[in-house]
C-alpha cells in the first residue's frame, strides 16, 4: 500500500513539474492500474510523457558477430568491403583491449572498413583453420 501512495505521489508530482512541450494521455494511468494493479482507477488525472529518441551508433553497423562457419564465409570471404577479423576470448584480457582499439579504428573508417569478432571458445574450427 504504501509502494502504491509512492509511486502516485512521484507520477503527480512528475506530472505537474514538467515543462515545454507534451502529449497528454489521459486514460494512460487509469490503463496501466487495470492491468497491472499499481494504482487504484479513482484517479483521473492525465500523464504527461515526452518524446523519446535512440540514437543508433555508426559502429554496430560496421562490427557484427560471427554465427557460424557459414555465416563467415558469406559475411567475410564473400564481402567486397575489406574485413579485419577479431578472434577474441571471453577470458582473455589483451583481447578486450585490442578488440576495443579495433571497434573504434574500424568506426573511424565510417563504412570503408568492416569489423567481424569471431569467440573462438564458439567458433573452435574457425580458429584453428585460421590457426588461431
Amino acid at each position: 500500500m504504501a509502494q502504491r501512495l509512492m509511486l502516485r505521489q512521484f507520477i503527480s508530482s512528475f506530472g505537474r513539474s514538467l515543462t515545454g512541450p507534451a502529449q497528454v494521455f489521459p486514460n494512460t494511468l487509469s490503463q496501466c492500474s487495470k492491468t497491472y494493479g499499481l494504482l487504484s482507477t479513482t484517479s483521473s488525472k492525465p500523464v504527461l510523457t515526452t518524446a523519446r529518441k535512440i540514437n543508433v551508433s555508426h559502429s554496430c553497423r560496421v562490427t557484427f558477430n560471427v554465427q557460424n562457419k557459414e555465416d563467415f564465409q558469406d559475411r567475410v570471404i564473400g564481402c567486397e568491403t575489406p574485413v579485419i577479423v577479431d578472434f577474441h576470448a571471453q577470458w582473455c584480457g589483451p583481447c578486450k583491449i585490442l578488440g576495443t582499439r579495433l571497434e573504434k579504428a574500424v568506426a573511424k573508417q565510417q563504412g570503408k572498413v568492416l569489423m567481424a569478432k569471431v569467440d573462438i571458445d564458439d567458433h573452435t574450427d574457425l580458429a584453428l583453420e585460421y590457426e588461431v
